[in-house]
């Protein structure tokens, strides 16, 4: 019998993860899972609103812009936004929408008035200010869902990356913009790694989107994936406010793409509640 590609966990509810063996495969078995999630999305609603994070996650989005995704999806129905930004200028080399711009969004035919990046003439502030409410019109006119249990945005797809202290978005360990409730786009001024600046949608946001997906490669991601997916919360490294800990889908499905470094330490359970790790 023919090994499959990735292994796949199941850790809780509404979750998946997927293990490849390298970041090219990570990438295919990425696109395919945009473009079914995307084709259901217009199918159902008619558009698809699926919001980005910068940084690694650009190079992932590569195998859309080939055959066959480039000539068979319905780019003509796609909305493109951030989860989070950096609150610099546009052309700024660490601009999540300068990254993805030249990474994906020049090579693919989405409509330039369907790509929603920040004001980025405002204060950090005015720019939070000013995303929440283009996201609140859009939402009003259902270019965005509306989650029915707390009234959120409910995107589509929201694509993030983790970061080894088991970040997301710009919604960093230990602090205050954890425990929004309300607001749907905030904005923090003193992020652990440059720039400080920078808006990220709250967690209420993000749980509320009809799928999520996280990636994280890397062997100084294994520690954190782990906090972040196994059950226990005991011992001096238990995960508190551990924002991947955190992504729990309100009413949707998380799918987390690793490779096997970032897998390493994860443990699968067994029907007799004991856990035994698998080597692929």
């Amino acid at each position: 019998m023919e090994r499959e590609t990735a292994a796949t966990y199941e850790p809780k509810k509404n979750c998946e993860i997927r293990v490849f063996e390298n970041s090219d495969e990570i990438s295919t078995d990425l696109a395919e899972y945009i473009s079914q999630v995307s084709e259901i999305s217009v199918k159902e609603r008619g558009y698809f609103a699926v919001a980005l994070s910068g940084g690694p996650l650009v190079g992932f989005l590569g195998k859309l812009c080939e055959a066959p995704y480039n000539k068979t999806l319905d780019w003509s129905k796609w909305y493109i936004f951030w989860s989070d930004e950096r609150a610099v200028a546009k052309n700024h080399a660490e601009s999540n929408y300068k990254l993805t711009k030249e990474g994906f969004l020049s090579k693919v035919p989405i409509l330039n008035g369907h790509v929603y990046s920040i004001n980025d003439n405002a204060t950090v502030e005015e720019a939070a200010t000013d995303y929440e409410f283009v996201i609140r019109q859009l939402v009003k006119v259902r270019t965005i869902g509306v989650s029915e249990s707390n009234d959120c945005p409910k995107f589509d797809l929201i694509l993030l990356n983790m970061g080894s202290d088991g970040h997301v978005a710009s919604l960093f360990p230990n602090r205050l913009a954890l425990e929004l409730k309300d607001d749907w786009v905030t904005y923090i001024t003193d992020s652990p790694q440059p720039p400080p600046e920078r808006i990220t949608f709250t967690l209420p946001v993000i749980n509320s989107a009809s799928n999520i997906a996280i990636v994280a490669t890397g062997d100084d991601k294994a520690k954190a994936m782990h906090l972040a997916v196994c059950d226990s919360t005991e011992g001096p490294d238990a995960p508190g406010s551990l924002p991947a800990r955190m992504v729990q889908p309100t009413d949707g499905k998380l799918v987390w793409f690793l490779d096997k470094a970032a897998a390493a330490s994860l443990e699968a359970k067994n029907d007799d509640n004991s856990y035994e790790h698998h080597e692929y």
